[in-house]
């Protein structure tokens, strides 16, 4: 599966990444919201897992921008500290598939990815 990481947290895109590879999917990172809808537009993806605050875009513009106006059907894990019910039910409202709170653990991860990668298989 090949999956776009989002996170402006450097140590938080290394263990995410090093998870993921070590499953077993391909993954391209982006560190801001500019960048990764700049990539969701140009390449394709089987999965974004995205941060909710994020420079320039934030997580719910970029699963707006997915669901609602790409015309793509890429399933969106959000991943937040910000675990307000407000945000993670705008989230859900904009088309989210999925939504974990920081701190997590990786197998947590792994468990939630793999529900994707059976529904795109």
């Amino acid at each position: 599966m090949r999956i776009l990481v989002v996170d402006d947290e450097e140590l938080m895109l290394k263990a995410l990444r090093f998870r993921l590879l070590k499953d077993g999917h391909s993954v391209e990172i982006a560190i801001d919201g500019r960048e990764a809808l700049k990539l969701i537009a140009q390449e394709r993806f089987d999965l974004v897992i995205t941060d909710i605050m994020l420079p320039f875009n934030n997580g719910l513009e970029i699963v707006d921008y997915i669901k609602n106006k790409s015309g793509k059907n890429i399933p969106v894990i959000i991943l937040s500290a910000v675990g307000a019910e407000n945000v993670v039910l705008e989230g859900f409202a904009l088309g989210a598939d999925d939504y974990i709170t920081k701190p997590f653990s990786p197998v947590q991860l792994s468990v939630r990815v793999k529900r994707f990668e059976k529904a795109t298989s």
